[in-house]
């Protein structure tokens, strides 16, 4: 998988090249290319926004480097599409056609825009960006970019809009950090042990069961018992129980998917908790087809 980010700080996403990804990187699993947004102006002062048009505070993101740095960027992907290293061909082909010769629509690139104004990222986007071949990240300042920008990227790649959280950053760095590690870790052989992954929180709609290690006893706190017993169906049924009654107390709101699927099992330990929540909680989740 091929990676760009384009940003103003390109220096933010150095730490993007430690740890598991930084070896991918190393390795060759995965090419991460940053980019200075900066280097598609032409003015003395390198600049990148401007008032907004109808008033208001703050800049906006000017639409001339963002659409040089785009044009560079996605041309380049469809001439690589295209099996021709002419990238002036490449960008005709893009610009004319939406996708170059022989694309398909999962070999478009993926251009996302981190925005407040998004939709939300989740496990499952992140699984499905991690099956395509090419992604690209505008990372926005300020008030953010010229929207004809995106609109116009459309027309040559799928663009997302797309939010970490109920919260506004000052820039889309961090966001885009953020996603690049859900994406790339599940690009197969990132992670050590694939096996690691189908358990983590969201994976099957539930938060992940706590977790522990050496020693059994710390501070007068010990390990729970059933996972010193070797008794693997007994482990299973623990951590199934710990994954419900922590989702029920944190994320409720992520049962309401699942309520079909639940177990007579799984029902026994939400009705149990509820008769330890508050009132209000109770009915809530012990009633069968009552998860809202």
């Amino acid at each position: 998988m091929r990676i760009d980010v384009v940003s103003i700080f390109p220096e933010y996403l150095a730490p993007l090249r430690l740890s598991l990804i930084g070896r991918a990187i190393a390795d060759g699993a995965l090419d991460l290319r940053v980019h200075d947004l900066r280097d598609w102006t032409h003015d003395r002062h390198r600049t990148v926004d401007d008032t907004p048009y109808g008033g208001g505070a703050g800049m906006v993101m000017r639409p001339e480097p963002w659409g040089e740095a785009l044009d560079a960027l996605l041309d380049a992907h469809g001439a690589e599409s295209a099996g021709t290293t002419d990238s002036a061909d490449g960008g005709a082909a893009g610009a004319a056609g939406g996708a170059a010769t022989g694309e398909t629509a999962g070999d478009r690139p993926v251009v996302l825009v981190p925005s407040p104004a998004g939709v939300p990222f989740t496990q499952a986007q992140a699984a499905e960006l991690a099956q395509r071949s090419r992604l690209l990240f505008a990372c926005g300042r300020y008030e953010g970019i010229d929207q004809r920008v995106v609109e116009e990227a459309s027309a040559r790649a799928e663009v997302r809009m797309v939010s970490i959280g109920d919260y506004v950053l000052n820039g889309g760095e961090v966001a885009a950090m953020v996603m690049i590690e859900a994406i790339a870790r599940l690009i197969p052989g990132i992670i050590g042990n694939p096996e690691s992954l189908a358990e983590e929180s969201y994976e099957d709609g539930l938060l992940e069961y706590p977790v522990y290690t050496k020693p059994a006893q710390w501070r007068g706190r010990e390990v729970p018992e059933v996972l010193l017993s070797g008794n693997h169906g007994a482990i299973a049924r623990w951590r199934r129980d710990r994954r419900l009654e922590r989702t029920a107390r944190v994320r409720p709101d992520l049962l309401a998917a699942l309520e079909p699927e639940l177990s007579a099992a799984d029902r026994a330990v939400l009705a149990a908790l509820a008769e330890t929540s508050a009132p209000e909680a109770a009915g809530r989740l012990a009633a069968p087809g009552a998860i809202d």
